[in-house]
């Protein structure tokens, strides 16, 4: 005992020389309650412009140009501006049309709908979106996704009218869903879709798309609705006595034509307008080669005729859906779709806002998103987003503001009205190269390398997503990859990295031995980093692996008669927060410290975590001299007490235990 008393005695002194860990002032729990929230849907703190004493009326202004972006940066609008804007946008409009009829045709929907969602659809955005850059327009893998989850209800060939209709709802339930998780604040959710994950899907479904094309390509009429490989290669070569060489000819030049402009456009920026014309050229060269060759006649599949005038309503197609037994499907497409269109949309916006240094607000992003779409829904467009392709060349252009998506819709509008006739002689062979051509840059197998290099766990996660795609199906695909992102933040959660410090020489810090494997150990002191909060879903394993690494460190000392561990320290520092499986996780390994006659301490304990220590008592069991600010202040005062007691003292404590039981 007199070995406890004199410890005691030292601690008292040192706890003179020292600042107390302490716990933050306690809050009421409806204060807490609403910081969390703030925290978790308000991160941005979108009201802080209303915080100031301001009239009412000019509060109303700002809240106007909060939820309608346009009215707070067309004040400022200059000539120079719609100058580089009117370019941007007669530009990507040259990219829209062949890519909108194109796209159309991937989602099995007569060509003119996709003229009608590059019309409606950029309008509403340019007056919500807050990016610069975003193009907006159909996608390929939303469109392939759209086909390939509504044909097995419905054939688009045999029920045409009831498939659009489908694909109208679809759509609107798709534009609900984006606008509420905006709305709502819920944006997060998107975050759980990976890097890896969408580089692996949008890859895998690339390549999908890439395969159905060889329908248009041979000249093939019938083909699989399935979008697996294993069903498009047996659906290709099955039918290979009806092949058409002049389709698969003319389809190889194109497909050469528009590889040749964009590997010019990559060599110098400044001809980057080849490549965004390529699509545009192979149309009108496509449709003036089959009219003077009558190459319709010869196996050349065209378009056919496309319906003059603007989008007509559809609120009538989208009710007779409501009551009908497919509406359940319409609302799960529309969800699966919603999701992937969301996060490309919104990843393209920051990443040319990242560029061009400003700032995009996500939840009004969705807002935007989910809008047009409604909209669109309303009014003949399927779902729109904002692809890269397009943006890109939007950037490229110059483009100033949104406004570029008025004059692209705006160009829309005179081809619906005035131009759709043109079109009737397009071959599809003609869009099945244009769509090719776009979805093999999609296929990135240099960001798969990176992964490999990087993270191997990300590479597995990015490669499983890219196999469910091809081999079973693109929701297979996309349930693979959220399954493999999910399980990845369970394990980081579950399984916490632990590590064992040490001094770093020529220096007063304590870090992992295993990132400086030149830190020595303090003799007799186990130092111990946890790096993740402490839950109930990692409790049980800390434990476990807080007890195996005072094991291993017993198991090294124990042919030495010099040291004995006398101390066991807890760098808190990493851990944000605790729950009472947590804290009871502690309790338990004080207790089995103390059977082995070894004390414990704690090193900066964050507020959060302290306030939670206080309120359960471990604070006084452990007792406040044992808790310190910084791990160099709790090895200082093990230290001095391993100097100022006896040699050996755990041998004595132990000696005294076994004579007390006796």
């Amino acid at each position: 005992m007199g070995n406890q008393e004199n410890e005691e005695t030292i601690l008292q002194q040192q706890q003179r020389r020292r600042v107390e860990v302490q716990a933050p002032p306690t809050k009421p729990f409806t204060e807490s309650l609403k910081s969390s929230l703030k925290e978790t849907f308000f991160p941005d703190d979108p009201f802080r412009q209303f915080k100031n004493n301001q009239p009412l009326s000019r509060k109303f202004l700002l809240g106007f140009q909060y939820f309608i972006p346009i009215l707070e940066w067309a004040p400022r609008y200059t000539f120079d501006f719609f100058k580089a804007d009117f370019v941007s946008g007669i530009t990507i409009a040259s990219l829209a049309v062949p890519q909108g009829i194109s796209y159309a045709g991937l989602a099995s929907l007569p060509p003119v709908i996709g003229l009608y969602s590059s019309f409606v659809p950029p309008l509403i955005y340019a007056m919500l979106g807050t990016s610069r850059d975003l193009a907006i327009g159909t996608v390929a893998v939303p469109s392939l996704l759209i086909s390939s989850m509504l044909a097995k209800e419905v054939d688009p060939r045999t029920n045409t009218k009831l498939y659009v209709e489908l694909v109208l709802t679809a759509t609107f339930f798709a534009g609900v869903f984006q606008a509420s998780l905006g709305l709502l604040r819920l944006g997060f959710i998107v975050d759980f879709l990976s890097h890896a994950t969408i580089v692996g899907f949008m890859s895998g479904a690339a390549t999908v798309v890439c395969l159905q094309q060889l329908k248009g390509i041979l000249g093939l009429l019938h083909f699989t609705h399935d979008a697996d490989l294993i069903s498009v290669v047996r659906s290709v070569f099955s039918q290979f006595h009806l092949w058409r060489w002049e389709s698969g000819v003319l389809g190889c030049c194109f497909l050469l034509f528009l590889f040749i402009t964009r590997y010019f456009s990559r060599k110098r920026a400044v001809f980057f307008w080849i490549n965004a014309l390529a699509p545009l050229t192979s149309v009108i060269f496509g449709s003036l080669l089959v009219y003077f060759t009558h190459a319709e006649n010869h196996g050349v599949e065209i378009i056919g005729y496309l319906k003059k005038g603007l989008n007509p309503q559809s609120i009538s197609e989208l009710e007779s859906v409501f009551k009908s037994t497919y509406l359940l499907m319409a609302i799960k497409t529309g969800i699966i779709t919603g999701i992937i269109a969301l996060a490309e949309g919104i990843a393209v916006g920051r990443s040319f806002a990242t560029y061009k240094s400003y700032h995009i607000d996500g939840n009004k992003e969705m807002i935007a998103i989910g809008m047009m779409n409604i909209a669109g829904s309303c009014t003949s467009c399927y779902l729109t987003t904002g692809p890269f392709s397009r943006t890109a060349v939007n950037f490229n252009a110059g483009c100033k503001t949104a406004v570029s998506n008025i004059v692209m819709a705006t160009a829309v509008m005179i081809t619906l009205l005035f131009l759709t006739p043109l079109f009737h002689y397009t071959p599809l062979v003609v869009l099945s190269a244009i769509i090719m051509a776009a979805m093999i840059s999609i296929i990135d197998y240099e960001a798969a390398i990176h992964l490999w290099k990087v993270d191997k766990f990300d590479f597995i996660v990015c490669i499983s997503a890219y196999l469910g795609v091809v081999f079973q199906s693109v929701e297979a695909g996309l349930m693979i990859a959220v399954g493999m992102s999910l399980l990845r933040i369970l394990l980081f959660v579950a399984r916490p990295k632990t590590y064992v410090m040490g001094s770093v020489s020529n220096s007063t810090t304590y870090r992992s031995i295993e990132q400086y494997p030149e830190a020595n150990s303090v003799p007799g002191i186990l130092i111990l980093q946890v790096n993740a909060p402490i839950y109930f879903a990692n409790a049980s394993y800390l434990r476990e692996r807080i007890s195996r690494w005072i094991d291993e460190e017993e198991e090294k000392l124990k042919n030495s008669a010099k040291y004995e561990l006398q101390y066991v320290i807890l760098d808190m520092s990493g851990v944000g927060n605790i729950d009472t499986s947590g804290i009871s996780m502690l309790e338990e390994v004080k207790k089995n410290a103390d059977r082995r006659c070894i004390k414990l301490l704690l090193a900066n304990p964050g507020g959060e975590v302290m306030k939670k220590l206080n309120k359960s008592k471990f604070v006084d069991k452990i007792g406040h001299e044992w808790m310190y600010l910084t791990v160099g202040e709790a090895v200082n005062a093990c230290n001095f007490m391993l100097q100022s007691c006896k040699p050996n003292t755990k041998a004595v404590v132990e000696s005294e235990a076994a004579d007390n039981q006796v």
